[in-house]
C-alpha cells in the first residue's frame, strides 16, 4: 500500500536576495517522514499557484510549519508596525484558507510554530506581534548570545525552556499521557485572543498560548506554539505528537483507497 501523503506549506524565500523561492525545513519533512510514517510533498505558500480544492484532493494531512515571517496584523485588523516585520501575505492567503477547508473537509491538520498562529487566524483569533512585551510575560524568542546573534548552537537554541499546563482530560493531556510537558520556544508573535472555535489546551508557564485545538473539526485539527518537528525521532513528547497525526493521516489514506 502507498504511504499516505502530507503536504507540507512552503514560505516565500529569495536566494541571494534576488531569486523567488519557495522553502520548507528539512527537519518538517524528516518528521513527516519518519515519525508519521507519511510521504512529504512540498506545496507553495503562494495562492496564484496553489489550487486548494486539488491539493486537499491529493494530500491525507497538512503540516502548517513555523517560519520567519509573521502573519500579517491586516488579518486580524491591527495596524502593522514594520518593527514587526517580516510578513509573508502569500502564505497567509494560503495557510488561512487550507485551515478552514482542512477543518471542513476533515482533513488532518497539524500547525507548529507560526502554524498555529495561522490556525487562530483562520477561526477568528487575534496575535500580538511580540509577547514578549506583554506584563509578566518571558521572551519567548530564540536564545541568543551577548551580541545579540542567535547561539550558534542548535542543541542550545531548540532545548527545553518551559513547561506547558495542559487541560486535564483534554486531546493533549491524553495524547502525551501527562498535564504538563516542557518544549522548546523560538517565537515573537503569539495568539492573544483565542476565537470561538479555538479551544486552549495547553498555556505556559507564563500564560501564553501553547496548545490549541479546532472546535467542530470533524478530524485531527491541532496547534502548538513550539517546533515539535525539531528531535520528534528523540523526544517522547513531539514524538507522540507527530506518531498521532500521522495515525489519523494513515487512517483517512485507507479510507480513501478503499471508497
Amino acid at each position: 500500500m502507498p504511504r499516505p501523503l502530507v503536504g507540507v506549506i512552503g514560505h516565500g524565500h529569495l536566494v541571494n536576495d534576488r531569486y523567488p523561492a519557495q522553502l520548507v525545513g528539512e527537519k518538517n519533512l524528516r518528521a513527516v517522514a519518519e515519525v508519521a510514517d507519511a510521504l512529504p510533498v512540498m506545496f507553495a505558500g503562494a495562492p496564484d499557484i496553489t489550487d486548494i480544492g486539488s491539493l486537499l484532493d491529493a494530500v491525507d494531512g497538512i503540516l502548517l510549519t513555523g517560519g520567519r515571517s509573521n502573519v500579517h496584523p491586516a488579518r486580524f485588523n491591527v495596524e502593522p508596525d514594520p518593527s514587526h516585520e517580516p510578513y509573508d501575505e502569500n502564505r497567509d492567503a494560503v495557510a488561512l484558507r487550507v485551515t478552514e477547508a482542512c477543518v471542513e473537509r476533515g482533513v488532518p491538520l497539524l500547525g507548529l510554530c507560526r502554524g498555529i498562529q495561522e490556525m487562530g487566524v483562520a477561526f477568528g483569533s487575534t496575535l500580538h506581534p511580540e509577547i514578549r512585551d506583554l506584563p509578566g510575560r518571558m521572551n519567548h524568542r530564540a536564545t541568543r548570545l551577548e551580541n545579540g546573534e542567535i547561539h550558534p548552537d542548535q542543541e542550545v537554541v531548540f532545548a527545553d525552556r518551559h513547561e506547558v499546563r495542559l487541560v486535564p482530560g483534554g486531546v493533549f493531556a491524553r495524547l502525551f499521557g501527562r498535564e504538563t510537558v516542557r518544549v522548546n520556544s523560538l517565537h515573537g508573535q503569539g495568539i492573544l485572543e483565542p476565537g470561538d472555535r479555538v479551544v486552549v489546551e495547553g498555556v505556559a508557564e507564563d500564560g501564553t498560548i501553547e496548545a490549541i485545538r479546532i472546535a467542530g473539526a470533524s478530524g485531527f485539527a491541532l496547534g502548538v506554539q513550539w517546533h515539535a518537528e525539531h528531535d520528534p525521532q528523540t523526544n517522547p513528547v513531539n514524538r507522540a505528537l507527530f506518531r498521532a497525526f500521522g495515525e489519523t493521516v494513515g487512517e483517512r489514506a485507507r479510507g480513501r483507497q478503499t471508497s
